[in-house]
């Protein structure tokens, strides 16, 4: 007896959807998507949805960065001690050298408190910069196995940085009243002066984390950039006190002053140090300070999520 040969049923599409009729031949794959409602998988949500998505996972990005922090140190013996010994040790250098060999301790009131909030300070901002070069290229792993916003990665690694100087600030208040500075309640100020610095910090980062993305060899770069960054910053030494006896042309001081992480450097130590004078700081601290945080941080988002679809690929 002969069979008779019937047709294939026609593709189910999703739940809901009732079936087109059968694609023709020349029909192309975007046509098919678009009949059955699909759509790309890796494909860019729009910004607001990108938002959502990353603020659902605020739970993950906090123990991300939790976990990262305990990690750091599990295979030295004295562990989370390193926390606070390696930006103490960085500062017992740099008092060595600047302060003692090169001078720059003379004239600078409290030059123990100022040289250890600085070193403390622009450690926050050097390592969530040099890790968020590294969010993209250095997690192709779990980029390519999981389905999350991307953002949350640069984010997590400066979340990071920031709960390894909150571990530091105990430290520095120690070093603050043993050298005599007294608790004043301008310490508060701390609270937004951190804030600020963490969103220009997470800004840059996920900036250098889509350059780093595309370009890994990058990350070799930034050590020099950073330590030239480091020494026009007032780490180490009064930009105040050097533009009172340099000769120095207005833009070069007007960069000096205006630099994002002497900006915040500043700051931490107006509100630390009762010897750090309010004419120290350059005009209108906290507006350029908010400027900053705002111009890096929304900016470096919306140009990081631009280019959410290629990460993780080639």
């Amino acid at each position: 007896m002969s069979q008779v040969l019937q047709p294939p049923p026609a593709a189910a599409g999703p739940p809901g959807h009732e079936p087109g009729p059968p694609a023709g031949p020349a029909e192309s794959a975007a046509a098919l998507a678009a009949r059955y409602g699909l759509t790309a998988s890796g494909a860019r949500p729009s910004l607001p949805e990108y938002v959502r998505a990353l603020w659902a996972r605020r739970h993950f990005i906090t123990a991300f960065a939790t976990a990262r922090l305990t990690a750091q140190y599990s295979q030295a013996k004295l562990g989370q001690v390193w926390q606070v010994a390696t930006p103490l040790l960085n500062a017992a250098v740099y008092y060595f050298i600047f302060g003692i060999l090169m001078g720059t301790k003379h004239g600078v009131p409290d030059y123990v408190p100022f040289l250890v909030t600085g070193v403390f300070v622009w450690t926050f901002t050097q390592s969530s910069i040099m890790a968020g070069t590294r969010a993209i290229s250095g997690s192709l792993g779990l980029v390519r196995a999981l389905h999350f916003p991307r953002a949350a990665l640069p984010v997590s690694y400066c979340l990071q940085q920031l709960q390894q100087l909150l571990f530091s600030m105990a430290a520095l208040g120690v070093i603050l009243l043993g050298f005599g500075v007294p608790v004043r309640a301008s310490w508060l100020l701390v609270v937004p002066a951190l804030t600020l610095q963490f969103l220009f910090n997470a800004g840059v980062a996920m900036v250098m984390a889509r350059m780093g993305a595309r370009t890994p060899d990058i990350a070799q770069l930034m050590p020099f950039l950073l330590r030239t960054w480091m020494y026009v910053s007032g780490v180490m030494w009064s930009i105040e006190r050097v533009l009172r006896h340099q000769d120095l042309p207005d833009a070069v001081l007007l960069v000096l002053r205006c630099n994002p992480a002497a900006v915040y450097i500043d700051l931490m130590r107006f509100a630390l140090i009762d010897s750090f004078r309010a004419e120290q700081l350059p005009p209108h601290v906290w507006a350029l300070a908010t400027g900053w945080a705002l111009l890096a941080g929304v900016g470096g988002f919306v140009w990081f999520w631009k280019a959410e679809e290629t990460y993780g690929r080639g």
